[in-house]
C-alpha cells in the first residue's frame, strides 16, 4: 500500500457521497486549486479539464491507496487504461497548490474533452460548489419512485422487460429523458445510464 495525493471536486470532496467511501482510506486532506476548466455535465455534475481558464476550489486528499482501490477508483471515474482517449476520464499528475500557498503533485481526474456534449456547459468562474448549491444533480432531484424503476431498469440483463403500470411515473422519466420506448419494451438512455451509475 502507498501513500498517494488525490485533488478532487465534486462527489470526491468532504461531505459529498464518494468522499464517505474514501474515509478508511484518508491519511489527510486539505483546500487546494488547480488552474483547469469545471463543466457541469447533463446528469449535474462538475468534472474538470486540462484547460487551464479558472482557478478551480477542490481538495488535496492524500490516501492509503492499493492497487484495488485505485482501480475502483478508476473505474468509477469511467478510466480506459489500455486506451486513455476513449475513457470518460484519463488520470494523470498536475501542480495543484494547496491553502499554504505551496505547490504540490497530485493526481487528478480529467474528464476527456472528446466525451463533452453540446449539454455540458462550462460553469463559470469553475465556481462547481455554487452550481451545485443552485441546482442539485438529476440523480438527487429524483422521487423514489423514479429512483426505483430506474434502479430496476439498470439492473437488466438481455432482452428482458421491466413493465411500468404508472402512466405518470412513465411521462416524468420520458420528460427527464431517463428512458427511451424501444416499442415492446423500455430502455435507459444514455442520461439515464448516467444517473443509474450514480445511484448504484
Amino acid at each position: 500500500m502507498t501513500t498517494m495525493r488525490f485533488f478532487m471536486i465534486g462527489s470526491w470532496t468532504e461531505g459529498m457521497f464518494h468522499f464517505q467511501k474514501l474515509m478508511p482510506f484518508i491519511v489527510s486532506y486539505e483546500p487546494a486549486t488547480i488552474q483547469a476548466t469545471a463543466y457541469r455535465l447533463p446528469v449535474g455534475f462538475p468534472v474538470i479539464t486540462e484547460e487551464k481558464t479558472a482557478t478551480i476550489h477542490g481538495q488535496m486528499i492524500e490516501l492509503n491507496a492499493d492497487s484495488t482501490l485505485l482501480a475502483l477508483m478508476d473505474t468509477l471515474h469511467g478510466v480506459k487504461a489500455a486506451d486513455p482517449t476513449k475513457g470518460l476520464h484519463f488520470r494523470t499528475q498536475a501542480e495543484v497548490t494547496k491553502r499554504s500557498g505551496q505547490t504540490d503533485m497530485a493526481e487528478v481526474y480529467f474528464y476527456n474533452p472528446k466525451k463533452l456534449t453540446s449539454k455540458a456547459a462550462v460553469i463559470a468562474n469553475g465556481l462547481w460548489k455554487e452550481s451545485l448549491e443552485e441546482e442539485q444533480p438529476l440523480p438527487m432531484q429524483l422521487s423514489e419512485k423514479q429512483k426505483t424503476y430506474v434502479l430496476k431498469l439498470g439492473a437488466v440483463k438481455g432482452r428482458d422487460i421491466v413493465p411500468i403500470n404508472d402512466l405518470t411515473l412513465y411521462r416524468e422519466l420520458m420528460k427527464l429523458e431517463l428512458i427511451v420506448d424501444k416499442g415492446r419494451r423500455l430502455a435507459l438512455s444514455s442520461l439515464g445510464k448516467e444517473v443509474y451509475n450514480h445511484l448504484v
